[in-house]
């Protein structure tokens, strides 16, 4: 049986490798990963005393074409860069939903594509001022007789 050659690096490979593998000795210590965002009073690690305020907006038909799908998409692009964001730059939510209600005197219900606005926020009246604001400006500017509010209170950890 013929020996095994284990090839072998020059001695300047070798000086280069040890060298290279030297500074993997200095690791940097970083403090521990914990869940929670540190360091923004406006963003607490755990806060109580905290609301989660749903908003939800009629946004159009759903029987719409594409064309009057993306000019409404565009009114509520507008209208929460123009009304919402303002008043709660630190964050939001917003997901798209189907609605449906049943007007007064109708028989069947209105259907429509909607926009559910969630809002995570300290329970204080500058925010309830700002929620109210928001709604009455998309009724003051779409005509709807209606946005819905719905809150709950919420621990909240960001």
């Amino acid at each position: 049986m013929a020996p095994v050659r284990v090839p072998t690096l020059p001695r300047a490979g070798v000086l280069v490798l040890v060298a290279a593998l030297a500074g993997c000795t200095g690791v940097p210590v970083r403090e521990p990963v914990t869940a929670a965002y540190h360091g923004d009073a406006a963003r607490p690690a755990a806060g109580d005393g905290w609301l989660r305020t749903e908003l939800y907006f009629a946004t159009g038909r759903w029987e719409a074409d594409d064309a009057e799908r993306i000019a409404d998409e565009q009114r509520w692009l507008a209208f929460l860069d123009r009304e919402v964001t303002p008043r709660f730059p630190q964050g939001l939510s917003v997901i798209d939903v189907y609605g449906q209600w049943l007007p007064e005197g109708a028989t069947t219900p209105t259907r429509l594509r909607s926009k559910e606005l969630v809002v995570l926020h300290a329970d204080t009246p500058e925010a309830s001022d700002a929620i109210d604001a928001i709604r009455a400006a998309w009724k003051r500017d779409t005509g709807h007789r209606s946005v819905l509010r719905s809150q709950l209170s919420a621990r909240v950890s960001f």
